[in-house]
């Protein structure tokens, strides 16, 4: 599942092949974005701003890519057998020596740089917690936001607009690090819990971003080092605290695992209910 780390590993694997260089070809088998504009302009940037991918060239525009749930960038070498088929390609990008394929995203846009600053998707973004510019600050001033008081917290962690980079994994594992319940309201949790929850956030996302292996049972998220497991990392739960891991015993306390959908747009969330215990009104608004 595409998140902030995943992004910005996205970015930085694309980024040496990319910029630079003159782009030669160009389709998109999405209607809309007429990406032959593209053609003959050279890449200047390539970068992830939240869970958006964004590459940028010297004409003045640039395509954004959202991955959603099943996204994904591959880079190949012309002539090169791709790995998925060429049927579930949205976007390709030939330069000199590389060909670049996002397949699967259900967000491929072409738009002018100047505009940014009005672009609802990108201009209404939080802070990213993947960032090597964060601003903290900015990030907690929002989940504050008298509009989100009345979310569970976990909601609230999965709005871009307050924080981005954060999905539906970080959300469960930076919870059940940090002890919070995650159906706990926003305006329940004090100042302290909230600043717990945004510093996890963003040391599991740091953690990660060089890590193809997803791992928040390390230091950074308080568990013993351990060694990356690549094979267990792919599969589901294999190195993380909760996600992916209900019925089954909670690493830390040996409680059973909990999962359930909720929320305006239904997500998952995993918890463990001793580590994780509610207070008095989530309690009573979760019975």
């Amino acid at each position: 599942m595409p998140e902030g780390d995943t992004l910005f590993r996205t970015a930085a694997g694309l980024r040496p092949h990319l910029v630079g260089r003159t782009i030669t070809a160009a389709r998109a088998r999405v209607p809309g974005p007429r990406v032959e504009r593209v053609i003959g302009a050279a890449v200047t940037a390539v970068e992830a701003q939240g869970k958006n991918l964004l590459v940028r060239l010297d004409n003045g525009l640039e395509l954004r890519t959202h991955l959603r749930l099943h996204g994904s960038w591959h880079r190949y070498r012309p002539g090169e057998p791709w790995r998925r088929p060429a049927g579930r390609a949205v976007l390709v990008l030939e330069v000199p020596d590389t060909v670049a394929v996002c397949f699967d995203a259900p967000v491929v846009e072409l738009l002018e740089t100047r505009t940014e600053p009005l672009h609802a998707p990108l201009a209404g973004l939080g802070p990213d917690a993947t960032a090597d510019a964060f601003d903290r600050s900015e990030a907690l001033r929002r989940l504050r936001d008298p509009r989100r008081a009345g979310l569970t917290v976990a909601e609230a962690l999965l709005d871009q607009r307050a924080l981005a980079g954060v999905g539906n994994v970080y959300k469960s594992e930076v919870l059940f690090v940090e002890r919070v319940d995650p159906f706990a309201r926003v305006d329940d949790l004090d100042d302290a819990a909230v600043e717990r929850v945004v510093d996890r956030a963003r040391a599991l996302l740091l953690a990660n971003r060089s890590s193809v292996a997803r791992v928040t049972t390390g230091p950074a998220g308080d568990g013993p080092p351990r060694a990356l497991d690549p094979a267990a990392g792919r599969a589901r739960g294999g190195n993380l605290w909760v996600y992916g891991r209900a019925g089954r015993p909670c690493r830390r306390c040996g409680a059973i695992v909990r999962a359930r959908r909720h929320g305006e747009l239904p997500r998952t969330t995993y918890w463990c209910p001793r580590c994780q215990a509610p207070g008095p009104r989530a309690e009573e608004e979760r019975t």
